[in-house]
């Protein structure tokens, strides 16, 4: 069994930052990870990706934290990271943290619980 558990999450103001964190632990079993990613969701919204890392540590970001947001991940410790600058009321969500992981198979998707990160003015 894989879990991702993320952490890091909180209340800041505007203009603030935050970094959350997610790593990947099996018990019991090796597993590979593919594409790490962070996703949020807001009240009463979808889910929305955020920003995505792969193996190589290439990554993309969603327009709306592209220049203030920065995802990375060490693939030793099987943990991604999301690095919040500059955040804005807009922002608060539940983060969720996403990989598909190789632990039979078949690649999956697997999801963390989710942080909430709240920005006031």
């Amino acid at each position: 069994q894989v879990q991702l558990v993320e952490s890091g999450g909180g209340s800041v103001q505007a203009g603030g930052s935050l970094t959350l964190s997610c790593v990947a632990s099996g018990t019991r079993i090796n597993f590979s990870i593919d594409t790490m990613a962070w996703y949020r969701q807001a009240p009463g919204e979808q889910r929305e990706l955020v920003a995505t890392v792969s193996p190589g540590r290439t990554t993309s970001y969603a327009d709306s934290v592209k220049g203030r947001f920065t995802i990375s991940r060490n693939n030793a410790e099987n943990t991604v990271y999301l690095r919040m600058n500059s955040l804005k009321p807009q922002d608060t969500a539940v983060y969720y943290c996403y990989a598909e992981i190789l632990a039979g198979p078949r690649w999956a998707d697997y999801w963390g619980k989710g942080t909430l990160v709240t920005v006031s003015t």
